[in-house]
């Protein structure tokens, strides 16, 4: 006698994948994920694979772990999938302090994030399927 399940706020043909508190500025995330909205699966993730940013790894887990559930738990293909959404909330905020000259303190914020990505099976156009 459980609860009853939620109704499934994504489409049929759509999977998703978050990962919560990364460890760096909304900011500077954001930027790694704007690279990536709109490629096809296999094309953003070589463009993570051979970016220089260190987050870059992350996003490519959660990337990884979005074309995952959309093979395994909703049955996609994943030669058709597109990152439809990739977007970047704000986690917590550490703040630390350092002793700086008379008496005075230097603060220290430490930023952590939150990243979803949202990969959707694009539909088969005309001239693929002739082909």
């Amino acid at each position: 006698m459980g609860k009853k399940t939620a109704p499934r706020d994504l489409a049929d043909t759509e999977a998703k994948a978050f990962a919560a508190s990364i460890r760096i500025s909304p900011r500077k995330l954001n930027l790694v994920a704007q690279s990536i909205r709109g490629l096809k699966a296999e094309a953003a993730l070589a463009q993570l694979t051979f970016s220089k940013r260190r987050v870059a790894q992350d996003v490519k887990k959660v990337l990884q772990s979005a074309i995952a559930n959309a093979e395994n738990n909703h049955q996609l293909d994943v030669d058709r999938l597109v990152v439809a959404e990739a977007y970047v909330g704000k986690a917590l905020i550490m703040k630390r302090w350092s002793a700086r000259a008379r008496g005075r303190v230097g603060r220290i914020v430490k930023p952590f994030s939150n990243l979803t990505v949202i990969v959707r099976e694009r539909e088969e156009s005309a001239a693929e399927e002739k082909a």
